[in-house]
């Protein structure tokens, strides 16, 4: 798994994750600092550093793995992408009911987005 998939489990699951799991993900992830710094910074060893970024990398992926909030959100994003371009195209329909369905389907579209 990347960092940019792990940034995204931690957008989904960090409010779950203890303080000092925040702090280091934060600062290793959001921050890039090394271990060093993140140690230097939290008063404890790189290698605490390390275990709790481990520990912390496993659970995140344990939690996506458990209830897939996250692979299941991309595919609603994914699919409602797919749904508004099929509205943009219906939209120029000659029938006028075609067209007003389009536009309620774009409005729905629109509503899920906030």
């Amino acid at each position: 798994m990347d960092e940019a998939e792990l940034i995204l489990l931690y957008d989904y699951y960090g409010a779950l994750l203890t303080q000092r799991q925040r702090e280091c993900f934060e600062l290793r992830y959001n921050e890039d600092l090394s271990l060093g710094e993140i140690g230097e910074e939290l008063g404890i060893s790189r290698q605490g550093v390390y275990d709790n970024l481990s520990r912390t990398e496993a659970l995140l992926r344990n939690m996506e793995q458990k209830t897939g909030c996250v692979s299941r959100d991309l595919k609603c994003r994914h699919v409602a992408e797919r749904i508004g371009a099929l509205a943009e195209a219906l939209a120029q329909h000659t029938d006028a009911r075609v067209a007003a369905a389009a536009a309620e389907m774009a409005s729905l579209l629109r509503e899920l987005e906030e």
